[in-house]
């Protein structure tokens, strides 16, 4: 439970319709498993005790006897472990009958929640309950709470708040599970019999997928499976555990591989995530509460932790991610030239991934305007460590791109300025660095007022996040079009770019843009190696990007504290970066995240393209002088 984390499972058992003994003895079996597997919540299907088709036979006290008498087996088979689960079984009270879900914990039974929303088939034997029903029940002389307006809160975890709803619940117009949600609840369980027809798993996935993402929670789903009757209908024992949209674990329709599915649900995310929605208000309805705990363990991560979280896994997926992020950024461009009526659109062209993209939206939107690329004007400023493979690539983009292009050597104005100054050229500090961006900047604007355009910015999200720019030079424009995307990400657009001039048949700006994509990420301000190759390498001096976008969008997007980040880059980094260079530039992004704030508080504008930016205007709002001290208290622990 450290971190949050919960471990959760999802069992469809192998049943006998009507033989509650039998069925008992293949949930105990499996709960065993679940328990030694360290399972915190373990759901199973609806009426698996019984069987869910059991038809006329729920009629029968006889089988209602039997399934009783096998639910207090459970529990005392189950008194020791250190488990929540819950058991689909029928239930009389007030002398109706219920398809029940029965929340169990360290052999006591915590509390009964019946199904509000009944199948067609269903009404024939079970009765439907209305959303709050204040009532308890009596379990071998204990009164037990029972009703749907039941929430089981974790003492020592107060982001674990799990709600019950059953089966065709989840497709009502307003299922329990909003309402419990609404009331707190951070994790659904779904004891279901849903059976199997063409197209139906799909839906279902897309259901439950939604649903999640829409409460915010965590929901597990245990389908009936093997063992139900076949006479009318099928049941594939399709079981599924989300979080939020995520889709973590799944069953396959008809598997036999395993009767189980087990991952990991991050509550604490969801909490966190479920803060920033306003609308989520955690006080609806008079819900009663029945408190367990589980203690206090470490729960072990089997779930996969995206390395690269800005970057769907499916290529697909990715490339149609790349060609949204393009119109974002175009379209957004596209109304400011309209509105600011520039005639012209300015960039600094370095042949580096940054101002390599900036100009490829700018090529875009002109042809969404229906005007000509030549009232784009790049700019090359070479000085100091400016390389003659970034000044090529550079030259090559903007002549096959058509747009206007002109290069102004800076080295002597920079010169000239440190001799006005007083700064020894031979002295390579920030002084020397600083002073080549400022200069870039300062010729980019005026150019820009002297043709009545304007500058548009190259300077991308995880620069901005880790101040890696000159105040009042390269981070200064008057819009911004990279400002929402990190570098992990800029390399894919340009790589989908160089794909989209491959099928147009221009080889020519294809080339160029994987030699920018292999060229090392640097700003080239110090002189380059006599061989002509770069020295002055971004990663070597602040560290891998990809380290630091994984850092930053659990940061940005859910506020983890040092030791998660810690812990979720080594299970997601881990296989190329050990232990020590993880925390290392784990010190370097808490550090320099909270120390550039002040760079972040006065950016142009720009789109936002993604769930997380760093604009001050409202994706971050951060004091520039906020202490570290807290932060950087825990990193140094690790």
């Amino acid at each position: 439970m450290k971190n949050g984390f919960i471990k959760v499972a999802a069992a469809t058992p192998t049943i006998r319709v009507a033989d509650p003994s039998y069925n008992v003895e293949q949930l105990l079996r499996i709960a065993k498993d679940a328990a030694e597997h360290q399972v915190h919540v373990l759901v199973f299907p609806e009426l698996c005790i019984t069987g869910s088709t059991c038809a006329d036979l729920f009629y029968s006290n006889h089988l209602l006897e039997a399934a009783k008498k096998a639910l207090a087996r459970y529990l005392s088979k189950t008194k020791d472990w250190n488990m929540v689960s819950v058991v689909g079984v029928p239930f009389i009270a007030q002398g109706k009958l219920y398809s029940c879900g029965a929340v169990c914990h360290f052999g006591r039974l915590l509390g009964i929640v019946p199904k509000t929303h009944l199948s067609t088939s269903q009404m024939r034997y079970f009765s439907a309950i209305g959303q709050v029903t204040q009532q308890t029940i009596v379990w071998e002389g204990a009164e037990i709470p029972f009703g749907s307006d039941l929430l089981f809160p974790s003492e020592e975890l107060p982001a674990l708040k799990l709600g019950v709803e059953l089966g065709e619940d989840l497709f009502a117009p307003l299922p329990p599970s909003s309402l419990q949600a609404l009331a707190g609840a951070t994790l659904i369980c779904n004891p279901s019999a849903s059976n199997e027809i063409v197209g139906r798993a799909e839906s279902r996935v897309r259901m439950i997928r939604a649903h999640a993402a829409r409460t915010g929670v965590g929901y597990v789903y245990a389908n009936a499976g093997d063992g139900e009757s076949t006479t009318d209908l099928v049941f594939a024992g399709h079981d599924l555990i989300c979080e939020g949209d995520e889709l973590l674990a799944e069953k396959a329709p008809f598997a036999t591989d395993s009767e189980w599915i087990v991952s990991e649900i991050d509550t604490e995310r969801l909490t966190i995530d479920r803060r920033k929605q306003t609308a989520s208000a955690e006080s609806y309805g008079n819900y009663r509460e029945i408190r367990f705990s589980l203690g206090l363990s470490e729960t072990e991560i089997t779930r996969k932790i995206n390395p690269h979280p800005f970057l769907p896994t499916n290529p697909e997926e990715l490339d149609r991610r790349c060609e949204t992020i393009l119109s974002i950024q175009t379209a957004g461009l596209k109304q400011r030239v309209e509105r600011a009526y520039a005639k012209k659109l300015v960039i600094g062209i370095s042949g580096g991934l940054d101002s390599t993209l900036a100009l490829l939206v700018m090529a875009r939107a002109m042809d969404a305007l229906k005007r000509p690329r030549k009232d784009i004007l790049a700019v090359t400023m070479p000085c100091f460590g400016t390389t003659q493979r970034t000044k090529n690539n550079a030259t090559v983009l903007c002549e096959e791109l058509g747009v206007d292009f002109r290069c102004v050597d800076i080295f002597d104005a920079v010169n000239v300025h440190f001799r006005d100054i007083g700064h020894d050229p031979n002295d390579r500090n920030v002084t020397y660095e600083n002073s080549q961006a400022r200069e870039r900047t300062q010729i980019l604007m005026d150019i820009a007022n002297d043709c009545g355009g304007m500058v548009i910015g190259t300077g991308d999200l995880s620069e901005l996040a880790l101040g890696w720019a000159t105040y009042n030079g390269d981070h200064m424009s008057m819009y911004g079009v990279n400002g929402g995307i990190p570098k992990t990400l800029i390399r894919h657009i340009v790589a989908y770019c160089a794909k989209q001039f491959d099928a147009m048949e221009e080889g020519k700006i294809a080339d160029a843009l994987r030699d920018v994509l292999d060229t090392p990420v640097s700003p080239e301000l110090l002189p380059a190696k006599e061989n002509g190759e770069i020295e002055q390498k971004t990663e070597d001096l602040v560290g891998p990007y990809e380290i630091h976008d994984f850092y930053l969008y659990y940061t940005l997007r859910y506020g983890f504290s040092p030791a998660k980040l810690y812990r979720l880059a080594q299970l997601a980094l881990g296989d190329r970066y050990d232990k020590e260079t993880l925390l290392k530039w784990l010190k370097t992004f808490v550090r320099r995240f909270f120390s550039q704030q002040f760079k972040r508080s006065c950016l142009p504008d720009g789109p936002k393209v993604g769930s997380v930016g760093v604009s001050p205007r409202g994706d971050w709002m951060m004091p520039s002088d906020a202490s570290v001290a807290l932060w950087l208290k825990e990193a140094d622990s690790l």
